[in-house]
């Protein structure tokens, strides 16, 4: 050898899963580095080679982090020798090894690689799985470090180096963010060698295997239905091919607007009625009409799926730099000034109005679009002091509505009663659109009432007297006690 660095990858299993290449180059060395010399193979090497690991970092190490470093520091040095370094690692070099990763980053010699059988080989020919049968490969660190997985849910995935219950415990959380708890996994220990065991659970078992090791997997097979995002955007990519369907090859981005306006209403209307199967089933029709949006503008050249879910991402990312940057805030309070002030920056950069109101859209419902305003003046301190201000407010606006002559007066005199209504609202922390909703869906409701029992008595209500139809009304609100 020469100076620099060789790594060798030793295979997941005894000296007889090394490579010819790997045998000839650790029996020609003078002597080799191992990252660990708990391994199957660090038995059988050749005897006249001297071992030397890197066990004793791992001992002293906080974490895998400081351990990496210090491993790769010692290995840059080592390669400055005119001997350079021989470094041996499980499985492949090229798979799952941050050491491997690093050293190719630092070096300022080449790295040359020998590449061994990794884990993933023997692992997938004891579960009887082929790698591109749209298999996932994970590292569980990565997992259990995250939120949600990685991978698509109707595709099986592999995840590697889940060497302890708490790594386990981890992934465990990450992947129930995605599937059942009672979804079928199977553990894979010390696969390709002669202890290899497979150890089917359900998810939320997973953690209390007493087998984990170096050397353990996890097979996460796909759910039964297609439920990735990608499975969807093929069946609507598909509707709008020419052998799709008529109706959705003819839309356009205008034809479909009624439908998203609907499916957002419908949407409001499950949550308000706290319906959880309901709101399952009005998400998923509100998110047809995205996808559908995203093909139609895919098909146009004009953007993908991929670039509206990039975009909304990188500003997520951007506008939470408490969460994922270094920004120290004191409460929701400060959180939600930077929001805006991240909105304005990004409002004049874009050559955009950049007011404190120059984001808020103008389409919006005129309820809403008044929540919104005043949510926002409010934010930099344009507020009454105290709620009898507000209170006073109101009853000033109504005595102005009374007071109102010409239809022009009344028109904006009912307009600021109903601003200052919405006002009122926002600071006894009421949603006024839907208060508004409810406020309707119990009117109807009553009014059903009335005319069931108006026809009960064999009447019409276009024929009741006032009295009547009071009492009709009263009786409803009784059947509804409590509602408001």
């Amino acid at each position: 050898m020469t100076q620099g660095i060789t790594v060798v990858g030793l295979g997941p299993a005894g000296p007889e899963l090394l490579t010819r290449e790997a045998w000839q180059v650790l029996s020609e060395a003078g002597e080799v580095w191992l990252r660990t010399g708990r391994h199957p193979a660090a038995v059988g090497l050749p005897e006249s080679l001297p071992v030397y690991t890197f066990d004793d970092l791992y001992e002293q190490g906080d974490d895998f982090e400081a351990v990496y470093a210090a491993i790769v520091a010692r290995l840059l040095a080592l390669a400055e020798r005119p001997e350079g370094v021989l470094y041996a690692v499980p499985g492949d070099p090229g798979v799952g090894e941050a050491t491997v990763r690093r050293l190719r980053q630092a070096s300022r010699f080449p790295v040359r690689i020998v590449h061994g059988v990794s884990f993933i080989e023997p692992t997938l020919a004891s579960l009887g799985l082929d790698a591109l049968d749209g298999l996932s490969l994970a590292d569980a660190l990565d997992l259990a470090g995250g939120h949600h997985p990685p991978f698509p849910p109707d595709s099986p995935a592999l995840i590697g180096q889940i060497y302890s219950n708490l790594v386990a415990s981890d992934v465990k959380l990450t992947l129930m963010n995605q599937y059942p708890a009672d979804h079928p996994v199977t553990l894979v220990h010390a696969a390709g060698t002669p202890d290899q065991r497979l150890e089917p659970m359900a998810l939320h078992e997973m953690d209390r295997s007493p087998d984990y090791g170096a050397q353990t997997a996890l097979l996460v097979p796909p759910l039964a239905a297609p439920s990735a995002l990608e499975s969807f955007q093929e069946t609507v990519a598909h509707l709008r091919a020419p052998e799709g369907c008529p109706w959705d090859r003819e839309q356009t981005p205008q034809s479909l607007r009624p439908h998203l306006l609907e499916e957002a209403f419908e949407t409001l209307q499950a949550l308000d009625h706290e319906d959880v199967q309901a709101l399952r089933e009005e998400l998923g029709d509100l998110l047809l009409q995205i996808v559908l949006q995203a093909q139609i503008a895919t098909e146009g050249g004009e953007f993908t799926m991929a670039d509206v879910i990039a975009g909304i991402n990188a500003k997520i990312l951007r506008r939470h730099p408490h969460v994922f940057g270094d920004l120290k805030v004191g409460g929701v309070d400060q959180v939600l000034a930077n929001w805006e002030a991240l909105k304005a920056a990004e409002r004049a950069e874009n050559g955009e109005a950049s007011g404190l109101l120059g984001g808020v859209p103008v389409g919006l419902p005129a309820l809403a679009q008044a929540a919104e305003i005043q949510s926002r003046v409010a934010r930099v301190g344009f507020d009454w002091p105290a709620i009898e201000g507000v209170r006073a407010k109101v009853r000033e606006e109504m005595q102005e509505v009374e007071a109102a002559r010409s239809r022009d007066e009344q028109n904006a005199e009912v307009g600021d009663l109903l601003f200052a209504v919405v006002n009122y609202a926002r600071w006894l922390k009421v949603d006024p659109e839907a208060a508004l909703r409810e406020a309707n869906t119990r009117f109807r409701r009553r009014f059903g009432e009335l005319e069931a029992a108006a026809e009960k008595q064999g009447r019409r209500i276009a024929e009741m007297g006032p009295a009547e139809l009071d009492r009709l009304w009263e009786a409803a609100k009784g059947e509804g006690r409590g509602e408001g």
